[in-house]
């Protein structure tokens, strides 16, 4: 079948230099003999919509040129259908781009969706919610809440309201239960991964793969934050994570394909870095193989 791209462009997503996408779009597609259509991403991040479009015009391909948040929502909403993803890395972190050693340059990475290599990859379910990356309970979900708000975007505002939120910082409790685990913690935040980026190279955790039907999970405990801070970025730079249950200097470590936790204080929730009514009680679920992905 020959292959038609369909491409959603978020308007919103980080700030970009070089040749207009748009312009450089046109470009490779036409040079490659490759049908196109562009579209916009959508404010209220319902792609079901899409559907009728992509099986009457007989898309093959479906690249989204956004952030985490957009990826989520686009592989949610369309991932049922036949259909191979691409990514045009434009947000703020790009955590699951980079994770897929895709790159952040946009020729480079058009070349990467032309060239049609794709491979299956995991996601997984949190209270039937669709996550394609790392979703998360506490600290670093108030900081997606406040992104959510502002007018600009960008690595340096997130790391401003990280910074702002480090002063008034404050641990949540927690109950987490999957196979041969059930432990209450104290933490500022707990981070459910499927890829191990945050995003911008900050590796939360270092042994997460995208295709080991596996989830990370990384709780950061209380303690005293500045000492947490320094283990955290120790294991972070040095990979000195294991896949085996471990509880040191602060942080729980451990995989797992089935999760519940209880958020006994309503700490805020977040999916692939957007902000999410948050819950009572998370069930965790990977999702194998959950939609393909093209990749170098």
């Amino acid at each position: 079948m020959q292959r038609r791209l369909l491409f959603l462009l978020n308007p919103r997503a980080g700030v970009q230099k070089g040749q207009p996408l748009l312009q450089l779009i046109q470009q490779k597609c036409e040079a490659a003999g490759i049908a196109y259509a562009i579209e916009h991403t959508r404010a209220d991040a319902d792609y079901s919509i899409l559907k009728e479009k992509i099986k009457a015009e007989q898309m093959t391909d479906v690249i989204i040129a956004g952030g985490d948040g957009t990826i989520s929502a686009v592989t949610a909403g369309l991932r049922g259908l036949p259909v191979y993803f691409g990514i045009i890395p434009r947000g703020s972190g790009n955590g699951l781009a980079l994770a897929a050693g895709i790159s952040k340059d946009p020729a480079k990475a058009l070349e990467i969706i032309l060239k049609g290599k794709a491979q299956p990859v995991d996601g997984f379910l949190i209270n039937d919610q669709f996550s394609c990356m790392l979703s998360g309970i506490g600290f670093d979900a108030q900081v997606a809440h406040d992104f959510d708000r502002q007018s600009k975007r960008g690595f340096w505002k997130y790391t401003q309201l990280t910074l702002k939120n480090l002063a008034s910082v404050k641990p949540y409790a927690f109950k987490l239960k999957a196979k041969n685990i059930d432990l209450s913690v104290k933490a500022y935040f707990i981070s459910i991964a499927n890829s191990n980026q945050f995003g911008n190279h900050f590796t939360i955790a270092p042994k997460a793969s995208l295709q080991d039907g596996l989830l990370d999970i990384v709780a950061v405990e209380k303690k005293n934050l500045f000492s947490v801070l320094l283990n955290i970025i120790w294991h972070i730079r040095f990979g000195t994570f294991t896949h085996d249950f471990k509880k040191r200097g602060g942080i729980t470590y451990f995989q797992t394909s089935e999760l519940m936790i209880q958020n006994h204080e309503m700490a805020p929730f977040h999916i692939d870095g957007d902000g999410k009514e948050t819950a009572a009680q998370f069930t965790v679920k990977i999702v194998p193989a959950a939609y393909s992905l093209l990749m170098p």
